[in-house]
């Protein structure tokens, strides 16, 4: 008779079993923020004839279910695979610039059963898988390691580029870092790394100390971007391994003073005045209000009409009279801020410290280098895309059109980060396993 009593426990702990090692907080907390996204969308589209808000919650739950299979998925076998995944990334890619969807002067989707596919959000699993691979093997405590991963993520960056998706190839870059970074890379490599992209914005734009100064012809210089190119030269001569001839030096003096002449050359002659708008329109959104300057103005508007706790669910005018272009995508974080105040937006914000502990802890308790590195690649992208979206949302970041991780509008990128989460939550469940007795 005790038998019997104790077999529908052993059961339906049996039934658990594939999930025992699971880090539940970091499932349930994106799919709470996931539900709440889609009671924002409501809100946003409540007096419009259009179901975003149910779309927003079924594909959440088709993650969901997505990231509990991947987790009781060994995330090793990843390894045998990631030159396939790589190559299906970049093939993806290759299909959406030949046949591909146009839309906002983009061509970045692909229409697959009636349904628009974004393969670049799905490409950063793709780098991730594929940067985890190579950097478990050969750590980037080597320059030629890190040159390796470079070259392997230069060919999606690119493709995603051109499309042109600046955005995406932004998380590409942060992706990159942070996985470099986690494989032991130098950091004073990963800061030349970008230095480049610095001494561009320096000798490009119109700042007090960088005003520029005309050597011949197209040729400018500026004393802070002069500055600091000669400052990477220093840094390039005490990290990089070529110290014979001043090569470190002396290519990376090269590097910034090409950036910067770069810079100016792009901005003066391919950037055409929208895009120059757009970027700059964040350090002074009243130069344009109703242009470029028009959505930064509206969102702050909104998140500063709702002052400590908010207007209530449904009840900011702001929101309820779609003055904010894009809210239920881009501009998500400035429905909380106006209908549940200050309060609201650092209770999100707390949320999304929580996921990312969360990541750093399997990260750091995985039992293999590729487990932790497909983590920190999660936890690069999280970070970014929440970063630059909220920055957008406050007016401290120019609008890239990047979306709030499970709250934004958005199929393909809901999918993309479930997915991420399902691999993530593999590492957590195949870490070393306690014994459990029956």
């Amino acid at each position: 008779m005790l038998l019997k009593r104790s077999l529908p426990k052993v059961r339906w702990k049996s039934w658990f079993k594939p999930w025992q090692q699971l880090d539940w907080p970091l499932f349930f907390l994106p799919f709470g923020v996931s539900i709440f996204g889609g009671l924002m969308i409501f809100s946003t589209e409540l007096k419009q004839p259009v179901t975003d808000w149910w779309w927003h919650w079924l594909i959440a739950s088709i993650g969901a279910f997505i990231a509990l299979f991947l987790a009781r998925c060994r995330y090793e076998n990843l390894l045998q695979w990631h030159w396939i995944t790589y190559a299906l990334t970049n093939i993806s890619l290759i299909a959406v610039m030949a046949a591909g969807t146009s839309a906002k002067g983009a061509q970045r989707w692909l229409t697959i059963g009636g349904f628009n596919v974004q393969p670049s959000e799905f490409a950063k699993i793709g780098v991730i898988i594929t940067l985890a691979a190579l950097l478990h093997k050969h750590t980037a405590s080597k320059i030629e390691d890190v040159f390796r991963a470079l070259a392997i993520t230069a060919v999606p960056w690119l493709l995603v580029f051109v499309q042109p998706d600046l955005a995406t190839s932004l998380v590409f870059g942060a992706i990159v870092l942070g996985m470099l970074y986690w494989a032991n890379a130098n950091p004073g490599w990963l800061l030349l790394m970008i230095s480049p992209i610095i001494a561009a914005i320096l000798f490009t734009m119109s700042w007090p100390l960088s005003t520029p100064i005309i050597l011949f012809k197209e040729i400018f210089i500026t004393p802070l971007g002069v500055a600091w190119a000669i400052a990477m030269a220093v840094l390039g001569w005490l990290t990089l391994p070529w110290r014979r001839f001043n090569i470190g030096t002396i290519g990376a003096l090269s590097l910034n003073l090409l950036g910067g002449e770069l810079g100016i050359f792009a901005w003066n002659h391919v950037l055409k005045e929208y895009q120059k708008n757009r970027l700059t329109a964040f350090i002074n959104p009243e130069h344009d209000p109703l242009g470029s300057g028009y959505h930064l103005i509206q969102s702050r508007i909104a998140i500063g009409a709702g002052e400590m706790w908010g207007w209530g669910l449904f009840k900011g005018p702001m929101t309820q009279l779609n003055f904010v272009p894009e809210q239920h995508t881009d501009f998500i974080f400035s429905a909380v801020g106006e209908e549940f105040g200050l309060f609201g937006c650092l209770i999100v914000l707390f949320v999304f410290c929580l996921i990312c502990w969360r990541l750093l802890h399997v990260a750091q308790t995985a039992k293999d280098n590729f487990g932790s590195l497909l983590a920190i690649g999660v936890l690069s992208m999280i970070v970014f895309q929440l970063v630059v979206n909220v920055g957008m949302n406050v007016g401290l970041a120019p609008v890239a059109g990047i979306p709030l991780p499970w709250m934004s509008y958005g199929r393909s990128a809901m999918l993309t980060n479930f997915i991420a989460l399902g691999i993530v939550e593999s590492v957590a469940n195949f870490r070393q396993r306690q014994k459990y007795y029956f």
